[in-house]
């Protein structure tokens, strides 16, 4: 007796060929080079007008197994939120002593607009400082607590 595939049944590997996902993959979603002005600094020269700075934001989410074709966006994430959680969710009449409480304030945005985000990197480079083009600022990096 031979088996013959008809086309109402799905092909389906055996399981030995099917790719197991390991319980620490997962999704990264990036949207680089954020520009926005913002009250931030600790010298008085610093303090009175928003200075600018550009904002790199990394996320990573709980990701399923796979992404067929047809997976629906719920599956992942849109990244405008990523740059909705600076350009949007950030006061702007608000004065940040450290940029550190900028980023702060963005990974909060994020773990609290989606269960699935693990963690958050946001980089803060502050451009009027640059003398020689180089990039000054910091990174945070923060995990689901």
């Amino acid at each position: 007796m031979t088996m013959q595939a008809t086309l109402a049944e799905p092909f389906s590997p055996p399981q030995a060929l099917q790719p197991d996902c390991h319980p620490d993959d997962l999704l990264r979603l990036e949207v680089d080079d954020i520009a926005i002005d913002l009250l931030t600094g600790i010298y008085s020269e610093e303090t009175h007008l928003p200075q600018p700075l550009r904002i790199s934001i990394a996320v990573d989410l709980v990701t399923p197994d796979r992404f067929a074709p047809e997976t629906a966006l719920s599956a992942s994430k849109n990244y405008l939120d990523l740059r909705e959680a600076v350009t949007k969710a950030i006061p702007r009449d608000r004065h940040f002593t450290l940029i550190e409480a900028i980023a702060d304030h963005v990974a909060d945005t994020l773990f609290l607009g989606d269960p699935r985000v693990r963690r958050v990197s946001v980089k803060i480079v502050k451009l009027a400082i640059s003398e020689g083009g180089e990039a000054i600022g910091m990174t945070l990096v923060r995990h689901r607590r």
